[in-house]
């Protein structure tokens, strides 16, 4: 039978990668190794002594309170809101649902502070644009599995990995959506703006952001769900909060805590997603 090995030797990507990795590890230790321990001290200090510090309580009311002002004074996602985090609270998963808020809220805030300037740039530079659109078809089509394999080789394992790859999967739509916002900008208002003088940040600023904003806070909403969507993934190395309570209930074939632990975070994901959705339609109106 013919072989194709014997004309064409394998190539020794596997081996490569590993080196490559190994030396970036060894080399950039003076970076990666402060990242992770001042980072994980940052993400401890939120859920220690910030979300869990808050009385249980105190906490699902001030939920309630913000969903029914944001929905327009309604009842309904502010009465969901205080059932589904009173059953968190009732099934014994209240600290696993902080460490999970931290790190939804981590790294969906870590996802703007990247993604937003990236999409201005993009905006408003077709180079930049045409350099960074692969990249993030790279980051959108790679499985988020793939994205565990560097994080831990980088940080380790905890948190902090957690929260890197997140941040790497969930980063591209606040990118993407800025970018096609502030093109969606009216020719008109630009050409307005430039005819009154307005400097290069002041149309930024003034015009093209405030237009865009639905756009960009829909990009937002979708980082945020997908950072939650990454609870459980993170969970294989070794982040805590309710996707590890899935995984060990998989692992070990334990159907009702799984299933618990799993409509916790079911019922995170829908407070979560009607109130960005709602902030959506606020800054809206407002704008």
């Amino acid at each position: 039978m013919f072989n194709m090995m014997s004309i064409v030797p394998k190539i020794p990507v596997a081996e490569g990668v590993t080196d490559f990795v190994g030396w970036l590890t060894d080399t950039f230790s003076f970076l990666f190794d402060p990242i992770k321990v001042h980072f994980g001290n940052l993400m401890d200090f939120i859920t220690e002594s910030v979300l869990m510090n808050i009385p249980p309580l105190i906490f699902i009311l001030l939920v309630a309170v913000i969903a029914f002002f944001l929905t327009g004074k309604k009842l309904g996602l502010a009465a969901f809101s205080i059932v589904g985090l009173w059953f968190i609270h009732n099934q014994g998963y209240w600290e696993e649902m902080m460490n999970t808020l931290t790190l939804v809220i981590v790294a969906s805030l870590l996802s703007v502070i990247i993604g937003v300037p990236i999409g201005i740039l993009m905006s408003k530079s077709k180079i930049t644009e045409t350099i960074f659109t692969p990249i993030l078809d790279f980051m959108q089509t790679m499985p988020a599995f793939v994205y565990l394999i560097p994080a831990v080789a980088f940080f380790g394992i905890g948190m902090v990995p957690g929260v890197i790859a997140s941040l790497i999967f969930a980063t591209p739509p606040t990118i993407r959506f800025t970018n096609l916002g502030i093109r969606q900008v009216s020719g008109e208002l630009v050409e307005a703006a430039d005819a009154f003088g307005s400097t290069g940040a002041q149309k930024l600023f003034k015009v093209e952001l405030p237009m865009a904003r639905p756009t960009i806070m829909a990009g937002i909403n979708q980082t945020v769900m997908l950072s939650l969507s990454m609870v459980v993934i993170a969970s294989m190395i070794g982040a805590p909060g309710l996707g590890s309570e899935v995984l060990s209930a998989l692992q070990r074939s334990q159907v009702g805590p799984g299933f618990v632990s799993g409509v916790g975070i079911v019922i995170l994901a829908i407070v979560i997603d009607r109130m960005t959705q709602n902030l959506s339609k606020e800054k809206k109106a407002n704008g």
